[in-house]
């Protein structure tokens, strides 16, 4: 924010005096806070670091040491440079014990070979700093601002990583503990360049404090956290060397430095405030399986995204799972919201404790899904059925814990081709859903594919076709009036009389009904319909329509 040595050099009121850099050149970088006039041989006392020194040079010592000694007490205050006016105490060249140590210590050293009015020196770079000062100023209310905004909002990281890309003009990375990345923003740049080998990068920038500039990679990194529990780290990638590593801390970048720890804050108080929802790494898991399924991303975002979070999918073996919960009534939003978070956290907790590696996230309001990645060597039953029994255990010490529906697609061979396997799974999980438990026709113990459902899981796949949806209404569609007209449970009784295999004494207890009001319910049924309900292919014809009505309304 404050103008650079370089910068005051090419002021109008200081090239008339025609300055020439003499030692430090590399550094006229440095950020100059103020102009001091001194002709002090112990100025530095006075000084708190950043200061730009005008001296005539009249009182300096004459001794090499003396000489020496003044450069070494600027440099260790910090002081942005010296400049010296031939006229008084030197003409043509300044004495080489000065310049010697100007340079040993990185200090810019200038000469004025033609007087100048200081005052006018001082004037012209004070307007300068005065003005980084507003600005910088304007800056950190903006800051403020922003994010007190984004922070009342409620504001998902995604958009808190959007808006520091926005502000600084540079990329930026959230990424957890491990070096995972959670969300980015390349800020117009090449996501494949700024995501590269991410987990070996990150973990090669140690920095001191909670807040560091890396001058090597360029990168400023913040720790995200609160109550003394930090979770993460957000990145601005800059450019390498874009601070002087002698510079102070404040010039490598004040205001994105302040940017980059108010938005860290965001990030901490929205989490704490949103606690009690999916964490950030099922988030991110979350966005990406929906990318798939709605090909919202691309296929090498996918890929890209996933590998940055440490799951490979590229060149290696892809299955997808879809789970599901059985329960006897639907629970409130808000508890059906939770029990769906834990549930997720537990199939996440199932697939650590395998050691598999997968995209783990809720689908919707009721399922959650995998999208397992399975390399060559890797046994694909083997880690399925590991992964199930795993799940049923923690699902079983749970209070409360329901049995859950686990389904699962044929296995792909690459990313392209991910969405045919979860989509898969979901079309198995809703056949299996209406199975009872220990009574599953699954091949597997463990866990149902596409022809562990059968003649469900076939009605699944044309769910969508005119056919079925026209062979429902003609074989059910009186019935189903006649219940919207006259607020009765035709429709329940009759899949209640097949369920139990007509039997009807059976049935009339099942569904909690005398015999004769029963029976006399399946005689209106037959009325209705047309049917007769003692031969086998009406029934028949009647049970595959209730299983085609039951794929069409999910």
């Amino acid at each position: 924010m404050f103008p650079t040595v370089a910068r005051v050099l090419e002021l109008d009121v200081v090239s008339r005096g025609l300055p020439e850099v003499v030692a430090g050149r590399e550094h006229l970088e440095r950020p100059v806070r103020w102009v001091h006039v001194s002709e002090l041989a112990d100025v530095a006392g006075v000084l708190q670091g950043g200061e730009l020194i005008l001296t005539t040079g009249i009182a300096l010592p004459e001794d090499r040491e003396g000489l020496a000694r003044y450069v070494r007490e600027l440099a260790d205050i910090g002081a942005a440079g010296l400049v010296v006016e031939f006229g008084r105490r030197y003409f043509d060249n300044l004495p080489r014990a000065l310049v010697h140590a100007a340079e040993q210590r990185g200090l810019p050293l200038v000469v004025l070979r033609r007087e100048l009015r200081f005052v006018a020196v001082t004037e012209a770079v004070h307007a300068l700093v005065v003005n980084a000062q507003l600005e910088e100023l304007r800056a950190s209310e903006e800051i403020h601002q922003t994010f007190n905004e984004l922070a009342v909002e409620g504001a998902e990281p995604v958009e808190v990583v959007r808006e520091v890309a926005r502000m600084a003009g540079e990329p930026v990375v959230l990424e957890n503990l491990s070096h995972q990345v959670l969300t980015y923003d390349t800020a117009g740049q090449s996501a494949q360049v700024v995501l590269a080998g991410w987990e070996s990068r990150s973990r090669g920038v140690r920095t001191n404090g909670r807040t560091g500039h890396d001058p090597r990679t360029g990168w400023l990194v913040t720790s995200v956290g609160a109550r003394g529990h930090d979770w993460g780290r957000l990145v601005l990638i800059g450019s390498p060397g874009s601070a002087a590593e002698d510079a102070p801390p404040e010039a490598a970048s004040h205001r994105h430095t302040m940017l980059l720890e108010r938005a860290a804050a965001t990030l901490a108080l929205n989490r704490l405030m949103v606690r009690d929802r999916e964490t950030l790494e099922r988030q991110t898991h979350r966005t990406l399986l929906s990318g798939i399924l709605t090909h919202a991303l691309t296929v090498s975002d996918v890929a890209l995204r996933a590998s940055a979070l440490g799951v490979p999918l590229e060149g290696r073996r892809l299955v997808g799972v879809v789970l599901r919960q059985r329960r006897g009534q639907l629970a409130a939003a808000l508890e059906a919201q939770a029990r769906l978070r834990d549930f997720t956290e537990t199939a996440a907790a199932a697939v650590r404790e395998r050691r598999l590696t997968a995209l783990v996230g809720a689908l919707d309001d009721e399922a959650v899904g995998l999208l397992v990645s399975l390399g060559a060597k890797d046994d694909e039953h083997t880690a399925l059925d590991g992964f199930a029994s795993a799940l049923r255990r923690l699902v079983k010490e749970q209070e409360d814990g329901a049995e859950p529906v686990i389904a699962v697609g044929s296995s792909v061979g690459s990313v392209r081709d991910a969405r045919r396997t979860l989509v898969e799974a979901t079309q198995v999980a809703d056949a299996a859903l209406h199975d009872s438990p220990g009574t599953s026709g699954a091949r597997s113990a463990s866990y149902y594919r596409l022809p562990d459902v059968r003649l469900r899981g076939l009605l699944h796949l044309l769910r969508d076709d005119a056919r079925l949806q026209t062979y429902v209404e003609r074989e059910l569609g009186p019935l189903l009036a006649y219940d919207a007209e006259h607020n009765s449970q035709l429709i329940a009784m009759l899949r209640i009389y097949l369920e139990q295999g007509r039997n009807k004494s059976a049935a009339a207890d099942a569904a909690h009904l005398s015999r004769p009001s029963f029976y006399d319910r399946l005689h209106k049924v037959e009325k209705v319909l047309g049917v007769d309900l003692d031969q086998v292919e009406s029934c028949l014809s009647l049970h595959v329509a209730l299983l085609a009505l039951d794929a069409v309304r999910r």
